[in-house]
């Protein structure tokens, strides 16, 4: 009997056998600093395992399954293909094997897929994390208000167990879908700018508490401790320190902008791997605001579309308080590689349920 393979579907597979290669292969040409954080939840000799918090997790996780006492290029051989299972589950799209700017971005995004999970990370337990909520959505036999409440509810459990900042997702989500019902000239644009503003909010209010605001005990701090060192190449360093109420408004829209419209980043044309993410980058967050704009229009036919994309751009302005450096930022742009996936192909997935 002939078995026929779709296009889409061989595009697929020859991405993964390819890919697969490369999460092999990695660990010999990969520079020792991208396994900093692996060696660290390989070997914990910090003793940080525990229950609460990424690397006290991430640790535990990695001794229970036994992964942490393979080499790197066997825990690669076994995360890769799990990840690119749950694109497989999430669904092909029926023009992936044509070479479009959409598909070219999932590309690449595969091929940093495969770098950056050839080792342990934290961002394995991100992206299986985040695809939870893109089948919740998915799945039809749920309803809608049951799908949104759990991820909601899920991102903020997330962010109190794992990553702290996960926790202000479903908070600057919430915020941003009341705006867009707003009747705005530009809805797309005070959307997000109100999303940024809620952040700025936010990181005000607990530096009135703590006497710290989020971006000074985040990212300065990581930043401030590699100074001149070959890991500060692509650091985020805001021209006004972040310790007052303005350093740190100023602090957070540098971010924003330095991670998701990373025009400054062409000041590093001597390290084509960062000029690859810039550009990866701006074609990324151009379209997706597109898409979001066209969800926000038809708010009530696309609630499923819009709300990943509310969860989504969330995220983009969560870490432009959070991150420290451009490499950090396309690290955990993987982590949420799922919803990324979900939000460029749309389209294709309410036509299956139809």
């Amino acid at each position: 009997m002939q078995v026929l393979i779709k296009r889409s579907t061989a595009t697929f597979i020859v991405l993964f056998v390819l890919n697969l290669l490369v999460t092999v292969l990695a660990f010999y040409v990969l520079p020792k600093r991208f396994f900093y954080d692996a060696v660290v939840i390989a070997l914990d000799k910090g003793n940080e395992i525990g229950f609460f918090g990424s690397y006290p997790l991430t640790i535990l996780f990695y001794k229970i399954t036994g992964l942490r006492y393979l080499p790197f290029s066997i825990v690669g051989l076994i995360q890769f293909p799990i990840l690119m299972y749950v694109l497989y589950k999430i669904g092909i799209p029926t023009d992936f094997q044509k070479l479009n700017i959409k598909n070219i971005l999932v590309y690449l995004g595969i091929l940093m897929i495969a770098i950056f999970m050839s080792m342990p990370s934290k961002e394995f337990i991100t992206y299986l994390f985040v695809s939870l909520i893109v089948f919740l959505f998915l799945n039809e036999k749920i309803a809608f208000r049951t799908a949104l409440f759990s991820s909601l509810f899920l991102l903020a459990l997330f962010g109190i167990l794992y990553r702290p900042y996960f926790f202000l997702i479903p908070i600057i989500a919430v915020v941003m879908y009341g705006t867009s019902g707003v009747n705005f000239k530009s809805k797309t644009l005070t959307t997000v700018f109100y999303g940024i503003v809620i952040a700025i909010f936010l990181s005000l209010i607990y530096g009135l508490v703590t006497g710290h605001y989020f971006s000074e005990i985040s990212r300065e701090v990581v930043n401030s401790s590699r100074i001149g060192s070959a890991d500060a190449n692509s650091s985020i360093i805001s021209p006004v320190k972040p310790d007052t109420w303005y350093g740190e408004t100023i602090g957070i829209l540098y971010g924003f902008f330095s991670v998701n419209i990373p025009v400054n980043g062409f000041k590093y044309i001597f390290s084509p791997q960062i000029l690859v993410f810039v550009i990866w980058q701006l074609f990324l967050f151009y379209i997706l605001l597109v898409r979001f704009s066209r969800c926000i229009v038809t708010r009530d036919t696309h609630k499923k579309e819009l709300w990943i994309l509310l969860i989504l751009f969330a995220f983009f302005i969560v870490q432009g308080v959070f991150e420290p450096d451009l490499g950090s930022a396309v690290r955990h742009k993987i982590g949420v590689f799922p919803l990324i996936y979900y939000a460029l192909y749309y389209d294709h997935f309410r036509k299956k349920l139809y």
